[in-house]
């Protein structure tokens, strides 16, 4: 798009996402008429909608624009590039490459052998995460040319991701009939517990996701900066809600949910 645009043109565009958005995760079009309304949001040459496989461990391409070569970089190795545990932070709302530190740009294999070639100036590599924490996907924008650090649309882009998550992983969570299995769940209201795996409390969660490293009580303990006692208690209560055997078959769960330690 050669026009400058008013920042009511890009809400207004948002809005147009934010429906692509939904009629996505309902099934009714695909994930590319996403992208398509993405493209009046921010004027990209590049961009891709990918769902993390948390049981094959890589990204899968729901609908993109990247040539081949880089595709296969954000499906199979992207997440162990230098760069994706910055972007994988929840708290962080994207991460636009002009942001990124030089000496992390050089020590990125995706930059330097991705991006660079294909002559990217600038975009955006935005984690998407459901209502209950999960990691589910990403999306990926670049573009040739460079943008202006005020554009309304880096702040927008930031503002679709939930829309944008549900999307790629339109059903977030186990199934109903486990979750009903798992007993009753304790949280601070009826939402939170329709938000929370099992019914698992926060904390639990956070030690769902420590059992699936491997860890053991004490390095659960360290790294949440409780007692190993505490965390033997959060296991027994994670078996008990779950109906689980043993720690191994909670970190098989866990894993099938998506669930993981945060870096």
């Amino acid at each position: 798009m050669a026009a400058e645009r008013s920042t009511a043109d890009i809400l207004d565009a948002a809005l147009h996402v934010r429906a692509a958005a939904r009629s996505a995760t309902s099934g009714a079009t695909g994930v590319d008429a996403v992208l398509a309304a993405l493209s009046e949001v921010v004027d990209y040459d590049h961009a891709s909608l990918a769902r993390w496989d948390p049981l094959r461990r890589r990204h899968t391409t729901l609908a993109g624009s990247y040539p081949d070569d880089a595709t296969a970089y954000i499906e199979t190795r992207l997440h162990h590039d230098p760069v994706f545990p910055v972007l994988r932070s929840p708290a962080r709302g994207g991460l636009w490459l002009r942001d990124v530190p030089g000496q992390l740009l050089a020590a990125s294999p995706g930059f330097q052998q991705v991006l660079s070639p294909l002559g990217i100036e600038d975009g955006v590599a935005q984690c998407l995460f459901a209502a209950d924490g999960r990691y589910v996907g990403m999306l990926n924008v670049s573009t040739r040319r460079p943008r202006r650090s005020s554009d309304p649309a880096r702040a927008v882009v930031t503002l679709l991701t939930e829309s944008l998550a549900a999307a790629v992983a339109p059903h977030p969570g186990p199934p109903p009939e486990e979750v009903a299995a798992a007993g009753p769940a304790k949280p601070a209201g009826p939402a939170a517990a329709a938000r929370r795996p099992g019914g698992l409390s926060p904390r639990e969660l956070q030690v769902l996701a420590e059992l699936t490293a491997g860890r053991t009580n004490r390095e659960i303990a360290e790294r949440l900066y409780i007692t190993p006692r505490t965390v033997g208690t959060h296991i027994e209560h994670i078996l008990a809600k779950l109906d689980l055997p043993n720690r191994a078959a909670a970190a098989a769960r866990a894993a099938a949910w998506g669930i993981e330690p945060a870096h």
